[in-house]
């Protein structure tokens, strides 16, 4: 397909997997597709998700004779999201998730693995379940996208040994138990030699994983439908005619050119992580904007929503939580730049304590990532800085890990070097290496010492529901989520907030298509994933409740564009953006 042409029926801003489902959705029934980003590589957010998707539902639930109670999921919902609940687009996320699953799985490489058990995050609320709803992308061979591999989004390195992606679940089961079973050591052994050979043939490895094995299924799918997909190419302005958006004005390399389009425009640009301007209006603990850190691609600057604004759309400022919240600690490279580590279930195992600067716990830390965060920006309140410190003995650090810290037999004299670990030799010490009073620190781990030996939380019920004690060790009794703090030395992490996916978008109906603040459509113009407002209300209530809505509405925008016949006639929709306003730049 010829770079030069100009005319599509659809235009996907944003290759992550609410923009590539959205377009191999609508390339599978043979419209004329065209998707642009502004990154040099594809993939957005989701190459560096943990590439979980939350879909009530599938034929993978019921396979695993997991069939639901009716209205159990939208009752779940409608208790996630308060105040914020939109009863026609849970209703069609609800009736669509299994019907893109399929879509998927039976049309294209796109597939994935549920586990036996993975509770939702609040699965003791109404309408939660203890497993059958989230499920991961299967891994992939990163050699069926022959050069293209290049171009994929790589993973945040963080969460990379030695340059290899580690599956969620079970491989990061077998990687944390490598020197307490054979066969988890020969598992480790396997996956070692096996990616180190590739780095020798291919220069990387190939078994992609988690979010980079979703961002490659979806790119291998769009290329088997031919789908041209544009690289370094930013949308600066929509084109409205009449009543509708018809188009917009894509500058690559520096060159502008007018994309028409004959069914519509898709914003699927990643949300808002890194403009600092929404931050500060929208994140209470960044005043600033800047008091934030996310592991999300620094491109993703909030294009789509100030699109979608220029043309009439609505962000909603009202959102309870305006992004998916994520305990994180800032690293530093070899290279001297800086990394964020997002804290997903370390916090979980036991042994691990957090404390505010006061020296004192305020939460239980295995609550979700999205859940401890809200805690600790309560706790701060009215304090300089938003920050905890997750703390731990040498017996827990070897074991398990901690943060960026690789359990044994990985060293950690680099993290004690660059700063990154704190180290004491006693409590006492510690409690002066980081700065919190050492009374209140010796209270809370004696406290939880005591407590640990019953297994029983009596501050915060660390290990007391279903999705606790999944993310802890299941081989500690009698809570798998505590273990006493004694064996010397101790370490220390600084937390700070961040978030792997931002909330706030766009206003859109069950459509996908985009809204006014009076609730009109914007004729022409639909928004998915990050860019359109979160169905959950702005809570976390299970594990790829990103995702799984991302690749729902990327499936429903795409039959929606395909089965349109005709722009709806002015008189039923808004009048759009004067002149001046359809150039406004993005």
């Amino acid at each position: 397909m010829s770079k030069q042409e100009t005319e599509y029926d659809v235009l996907v801003v944003g290759t992550g997997a609410s923009g590539m489902s959205a377009a191999v959705t609508a390339a599978h029934q043979g419209l004329k597709v065209l998707v642009v980003d502004k990154a040099p590589v594809y993939g957005g957010t989701t190459a560096r998700s943990g590439g979980w998707l939350w879909i009530p539902g599938t034929k993978l639930a019921k396979e695993q004779g997991i069939v639901e109670p009716a209205g159990a999921a939208r009752a779940y919902l409608q208790h996630e999201a308060t105040t914020h609940f939109d009863a026609a687009r849970v209703d069609a996320f609800i009736e669509n998730g299994p019907k893109a699953f399929d879509f998927f799985t039976e049309n294209t490489c796109v597939q994935f693995d549920m586990p036996p058990v993975f509770p939702d995050y609040h699965a003791e609320a109404p309408g939660g379940q203890p497993a059958g709803r989230s499920m991961v992308t299967r891994p992939f061979d990163g050699r069926e996208l022959g050069s293209r591999i290049d171009k994929l989004a790589p993973p945040v390195p963080e969460l990379t040994v030695f340059g290899m992606m580690l599956g969620s679940g079970k491989e990061l089961w077998h990687f944390l138990r490598a020197f307490k079973s054979f066969e988890s050591f020969w598992y480790v052994a396997k996956r070692f030699g096996g990616h180190l050979l590739d780095v020798v043939r291919y220069g990387r490895g190939m078994t992609l994983t988690n979010g980079n094995a979703l961002a490659g299924r979806l790119a291998k799918a769009a290329m088997d439908l031919n789908v041209p997909v544009w690289l370094n190419s930013t949308v600066k302005s929509l084109i409205v005619e009449g009543d509708a958006v018809v188009g917009a004005t894509v500058v690559q390399d520096g060159k502008p050119l007018e994309i028409r389009v004959r069914r519509g425009v898709v914003l699927a640009c990643g949300g808002f992580p890194y403009d600092v301007e929404r931050r500060k209006q929208l994140f209470p603990h960044a005043p600033t904007g800047h008091e934030h850190f996310t592991p999300s691609p620094a491109l993703n600057t909030g294009d789509g929503l100030r699109l979608g604004e220029s043309v009439g759309g609505w962000v909603d400022p009202t959102i309870p939580n305006a992004a998916a919240w994520c305990p994180t600690s800032v690293t530093k490279r070899k290279d001297g730049s800086e990394g964020v580590m997002p804290h997903f279930i370390d916090r979980a195992k036991p042994g691990a304590i957090a404390v505010t600067p006061k020296g004192r716990r305020f939460t239980n830390e295995a609550l979700s990532y999205h859940d401890f965060i809200q805690d600790l920006v309560k706790a701060c309140k009215g304090t300089p800085e938003v920050t905890c410190w997750l703390i731990c003995d040498h017996k827990h650090l070897r074991e398990y890990g901690l943060g960026a810290v690789a359990p044994f037999p990985l060293p950690i004299g680099k993290h004690l070097k660059s700063g990154y670990l704190k180290k004491g030799n006693s409590l006492q010490e510690l409690a002066k290496v980081i700065g919190v009073p050492y009374v209140a620190l010796q209270e809370e781990v004696e406290s939880f010492n005591r407590d640990a030996a019953k297994g029983i939380d009596t501050k915060f019920g660390k290990g007391s529901t279903a999705y606790n004690r999944f993310q802890g060790d299941s081989l500690v009794t009698p809570n798998p989520c505590m273990a006493p703090i004694r064996q010397g030395p101790y370490y220390a992490i600084k937390i700070v907030v961040g978030e792997i996916g931002t909330f706030a978008g766009l206003l859109t109906d069950e459509s996908c298509q985009v809204l006014t603040q009076a609730r009109q459509p914007v004729n022409g113009l639909y928004a998915v994933g990050n860019d359109a407002a979160s169905i959950m209300g702005g809570n976390y209530p299970g594990a790829g409740i990103t995702l799984g809505p991302a690749l729902t509405f990327g499936y429903v925008v795409g039959n929606v564009l395909a089965n349109q016949t005709k722009r709806p006639a002015a008189a039923d929709v808004v009048q759009l953006a004067t002149p001046r306003q359809r150039v406004r730049a993005a």
